[in-house]
């Protein structure tokens, strides 16, 4: 796994700590579009729409190209391995501490019913 800065890190997570920046990657994952379209779609203006590419632009996550007055945004060239390799390994962490758990209070109440039966 490429190891990614703290950073780089907190970019992406808060590029997409944000409802409207993850819906617009889901757009993009659908096909292209320009700022405007994406504007129009979730009724924003310009300004703020340009606002939100440029803090996914920032995290890599969307990459844009200028052709004439039109502004096309398309998902960007990185992924998000390393975030989600990021989580799983928490994931697989919290997995395992409610195992533990689980083990401790079925021990908790086999000793409870040993102790009732008795």
């Amino acid at each position: 796994m490429v190891q990614y800065s703290q950073t780089h890190f907190d970019a992406a997570f808060g590029a997409l700590s944000d409802t409207t920046r993850r819906s617009i990657l889901e757009q993009l994952a659908r096909a292209d579009a320009s700022i405007t379209t994406l504007a129009e779609r979730f009724q924003m203006t310009l300004t703020g729409m340009k606002k939100h590419v440029g803090v996914l632009e920032r995290a890599g996550l969307v990459s844009t190209e200028k052709v004439g007055r039109v502004r096309t945004c398309r998902l960007g060239q990185r992924g998000l391995e390393a975030e989600a390799a990021w989580i799983e390994g928490y994931r697989q962490l919290w997995s395992e501490r409610f195992e533990q758990l689980d083990n401790v209070v079925a021990e908790l109440k086999e000793k409870e019913n040993r102790i009732g039966n008795n």
